[in-house]
């Protein structure tokens, strides 16, 4: 019954093969993938025949089942590996897959498979069981590598395909794909029985019978296979780690099998320890930085045309470079110590006075060795900017003409390379890379990368270095305004006191000049005091508060009030509100008055006038004095350091402007030579005197 079965299963399989050979030969338009396919299918015809005269009838012999079944994985690999190729893609495709060396290592796994099954198979003569193949554990363990190879070809397969083009691949994907996951599934079942499940095997037809139509339906919609296909190196890494790893663990549960065989009552326990240890040798391998550098390095030199695949070795440059808890300093040397696998290396820069200083270190602890410009080192690198391999150098040092190393690169330990940062034809530094983890061979490749990489790194420092400096020149920069702003204060206050002892001699016996005198040297007193509290607070905010216009305006007025000409005050709307910081309103206020008696002679006239106008307040201070010009109030007026005066500052006026536009307000200046001048500054109303107006006029 069971012998019934089998062959009903597999020779269904066989006609469904059978026609879909049929259908690609009849469509084959001179085309390697197509022709590839076809024999693909023209092997499992064979195959799946023969498995049906061996159940029906008994013939042919298990073994030469197991050979067809050989040539039929390998069939569906090699049409696999032929869609992959990277000469059915464009030739400047320099990170596509060298498709000569992974058929070279495919064919010698499939030629490994098929001694074995020479060996094995011959030896146990011509019994087979129902299924037809002999229960060989060394069938089973070349059925399960078969498996894992081919599931590993069609993953890549679909990944490497553009999103965009899986629409014509993704039935083939799931047909071949099912094959070999329905094989690794027998094989492995096999492995843990120690002999093949017949239901299994059995509807292992029905199920190569079920992918068919995928592969034919996949087969009229892309009949090129090959568009846009490249395998990249990180998909190659992990696909070859996971195949390492997947051989590695069936050798060891081999070796574990015929311990226990041969082991006796220990044979248990010593299966189980190895085992253990297998696997705990396998993790060690798996997270070793010098064996995945290895790894890189073995991929990239028998794989692929060149070392790089330059797409991601820039994108993980720039992202080291970009982005992490380094200091950026030590990203620098983990960026272009990551190209060629070096663990560890120390950056020298240019300082001020000329030398290089060792700035940073990664992974190692150098001592500060001071370079300086004229030193023959920096002259190479100056002029060559040549990436030195110091092993080179130790070899035939004629290859670096007059190159002479200083002597404390010696005491680096494993020091391998010399990598300048160069910009704009000036040697910003260079870094010093420790011997890499894996052999590398320093061609023009390297080289030309390390050298482009040297540049970007450069230019990456010195943006950071003028970012620091920038940021002290700021730091000095706010330093010296707010001292100049001090000063401006403390020459108003000089110049207030010098007003006050010159009328001291004319008004002493007055009392109200008395009463003046006493309360403009207390006010002096207070502002050198709050002075001293700026400087002291540093940067700290300035205190907001809600003031009244007219108190604020008649205390200026008062301590003008012996100065010529005298400051009119005329308050039209009384009672205005103001959220702003006292002493810098008042300062700019009072500034503004005291530059309109400074500017208007003892027999003109300076008005000081308060009036509202919609929701804000509006103070004109308008004199009658020498005035200015267009050109000096469009050019000159609010820039700093710019005054008419004799021994100002020309910091006054521009403060005025800052603070106010500050206060959400506006500084306008209406001016004509010899008539006068007109300041007007609109502040806008305290929020709380608007409501509580608009609430009265209810």
């Amino acid at each position: 019954m069971l012998t019934t079965i089998t062959a009903a299963s597999y020779a269904t399989a066989a006609v469904a093969y059978f026609f879909l050979f049929v259908l690609l030969l009849t469509n084959w338009r001179n085309r390697l993938c197509g022709l590839l396919l076809a024999v693909a299918c023209l092997v499992s015809v064979f195959w799946t025949a023969a498995i049906v005269g061996q159940s029906h009838w008994g013939y042919p012999s298990p073994l030469l089942i197991r050979v067809l079944e050989i040539f039929r994985n390998a069939g569906w690999s090699i049409f696999l590996i032929a869609v992959l190729s990277p000469f059915q893609q464009r030739k400047e495709d320099s990170a596509s897959l060298s498709i000569r060396s992974v058929i070279a290592t495919i064919a010698a796994l499939y030629l490994i498979f098929f001694a074995l099954a020479l060996f094995v198979n011959s030896s146990n003569g011509a019994e087979f069981t129902t299924h037809g193949l002999p229960d060989s554990y060394s069938n089973f363990f070349t059925g399960v590598l078969m498996a894992v190879i081919g599931m590993i070809l069609v993953e890549q397969y679909y990944r490497n395909t553009l999103p965009e083009q899986r629409w014509g691949i993704k039935f083939i994907c799931l047909g071949i794909g099912g094959i070999f996951v329905y094989d690794f599934y027998l094989f492995s079942d096999a492995l843990l029985f120690r002999k093949i499940n017949n239901d299994i095997w059995i509807a292992r037809g029905w199920v190569n019978t079920l992918v068919v139509p995928l592969i034919a339906f996949s087969a009229a919609r892309k009949p090129k296979w090959s568009e846009g296909i490249s395998l990249s190196r990180h998909v190659l890494f992990y696909s070859s780690t996971l195949l390492g790893a997947a051989i590695y663990l069936l050798v060891m549960a081999t070796v574990g099998y015929y311990l226990r065989l041969s082991g006796g009552a220990w044979g248990t326990v010593l299966q189980l320890t190895f085992l253990f240890g297998a696997i705990v040798l396998l993790i060690i391998l798996l997270f070793s930085g010098t064996t995945r550098s290895w790894l890189k390095v073995f991929i990239s030199k028998h794989f692929y045309n060149y070392n790089y695949d330059y797409r991601e070795e820039w994108l993980r440059f720039t992202r080291t470079l970009s982005e992490g808890e380094l200091e950026l300093r030590a990203r620098a040397i983990k960026a272009l110590a990551q190209l060629v696998e070096s663990p560890a290396g120390g950056l020298w820069f240019k300082q001020e006075n000329g030398r290089y200083q060792l700035i940073a270190c990664w992974n190692i602890f150098l001592e500060n060795k001071i370079v300086k410009d004229d030193d023959k080192l920096c002259l190479f690198l100056k002029e060559k900017a040549w990436v030195i391999d110091l092993r080179e150098y130790c070899l035939d040092p004629k290859k670096y003409s007059a190159l002479i190393l200083p002597d404390w690169l010696s005491d680096i330990p494993k020091s391998r390379l010399i990598v300048p940062l160069i910009l704009h034809r000036e040697l910003l530094g260079f870094v010093v890379l420790i011997e890499p983890r894996s052999t590398i061979n320093l061609n023009w490749e390297v080289r030309d990368l390390l050298r482009v990489a040297g540049t970007q790194v450069a230019s990456y420092l010195a943006q950071y270095e003028a970012t620091n400096a920038l940021s002290i020149a700021r730091q000095f920069e706010s330093f010296n305004r707010m001292s100049t702003f001090i000063v401006h204060d403390i020459k108003n206050l000089i110049f207030q006191l010098s007003l006050l002892l010159s009328n001291a001699e004319k008004h002493k016996d007055n009392p109200e000049f008395q009463k003046d005198m006493i309360e403009t040297v207390n006010f002096s007193v207070n502002k050198m005091k709050r002075l001293l509290e700026k400087l002291s607070n540093g940067s700290q905010s300035e205190k907001q508060e809600v003031l009244n216009l007219d108190q604020l305006l008649q205390q200026i007025i008062e301590r003008n009030s012996f100065n010529m000409p005298r400051p009119a005050l005329e308050i039209i709307d009384s009672g205005l509100m103001v959220e702003a910081n006292y002493p810098r309103l008042e300062r700019v206020i009072s500034h503004l008055v005291q530059n309109a008696i400074e500017a208007t002679p003892k027999n003109g006239q300076v008005w000081v006038r308060l009036a509202r106008k919609d929701n804000s307040a509006v103070i004109i201070i308008k004199d009658t004095g020498h005035g200015m010009s267009e050109q000096f109030i469009q050019k000159k007026l609010f820039e700093p350091f710019e005054s008419t005066k004799t021994a100002g500052m020309g910091i006054g006026v521009f403060e005025s402007k800052e603070y106010i536009n500050e206060l959400g307000g506006q500084l306008d200046v209406n001016s004509q030579e010899s008539v006068g001048t007109t300041f007007s500054i609109i502040l806008p109303l305290f929020q709380h005197y608007q409501e509580n107006k608009v609430a009265s006029q209810d």
